[in-house]
């Protein structure tokens, strides 16, 4: 399932890509094979992709490319002001053409207002392209020799978060909420005398309940230590001045093999694990 998992944060579960994997081969061994190789098939599907699916790809990849940089995502005001391009028809059609192709999830923040709604991207694919395969040439082992790397390891929690933004329904049937009316976003409080707050997944719940969600990709169970445990809290604690005194804010964990059980554990209410999504 780890590796299940894993290879979602590449393919993104597009059968179209998972047929060319060599069930005999590691999945580092198929990584290198379909992205590094000299011939890999893979390697320049980013680029065919977008030329097949939009009618401008190269505003699109530039659109893409921007909210990439940022996990939480962008406003269409900041959009237009970083990409230097006009606030019009244009660019509405190319942010809806994301979103109904489910490269690009809209959402408001909590806290913010209706205007201030944010693109967010989502496509693991893309995430995974832009992270590892553009600009790198050189190496056809690249992911055989850099898999315990800091860097795929960094990649690996950044992409987890977005396996799970993509499997929300999943996760509301592990708390037992299929049928509750929710709301999914990521969310962020910049401070001015420390070092600010984020939070992984918020699921604001009609039923005056929200599921603030730490999202974890560990090689093992995850073990809640001292610093970790106050960090949380305070999280907690920030969030709860921004909502209804009637909201209850539940801890929880999302993560690969589950939690060690110890004197800081209890701090999350609810833990689901990837054979949840």
């Amino acid at each position: 399932r780890y590796d299940i998992v894993q290879s979602y944060m590449i393919f993104g579960g597009i059968p179209f890509y998972m047929g060319y994997v060599n069930p005999k081969m590691s999945l580092a061994q198929n990584v290198d094979n379909l992205f590094f190789n000299k011939n890999a098939v893979l390697r320049d599907e980013y680029n065919k992709l977008f030329s097949s699916v939009f009618v401008n790809p190269e505003a699109v990849k530039n659109i893409v490319k921007l909210l990439y940089t940022r996990n939480a995502g962008f406003t269409r005001k900041e959009i237009v002001e970083k990409l230097n391009i006009t606030d019009g028809g244009r660019l509405s059609r190319n942010l809806n053409a994301l979103i109904s192709n489910d490269f690009v999830i809209k959402y408001v923040p909590l806290g913010f207002g209706k205007r201030e709604e944010h693109y967010k991207l989502i496509d693991t694919f893309c995430i995974f392209y832009l992270h590892f395969i553009e600009g790198q040439r050189n190496n056809e082992k690249f992911w055989q020799q850099n898999s315990t790397s800091a860097s795929i390891s960094s990649w690996r929690g950044f992409a987890f978060e977005n396996v799970c933004f993509n499997h929300v329904d999943q996760i509301k049937y592990a708390l037992g909420i299929p049928a509750v009316i929710t709301e999914a976003s990521a969310w962020s409080k910049k401070e001015d005398d420390t070092e600010g707050v984020q939070i992984d997944l918020l699921i604001t719940r009609n039923d005056n309940v929200i599921n603030m969600c730490e999202i974890k990709y560990y090689s093992g169970p995850y073990k809640v230590d001292k610093d970790y445990y106050a960090k949380l809290l305070r999280r907690q604690s920030v969030l709860m001045e921004k909502v209804s005194p009637k909201v209850s804010i539940h801890s929880t964990l999302i993560t690969t093999f589950g939690l060690v059980d110890n004197e800081y554990s209890g701090v999350f209410v609810n833990t689901i694990t990837m054979n949840d999504l």
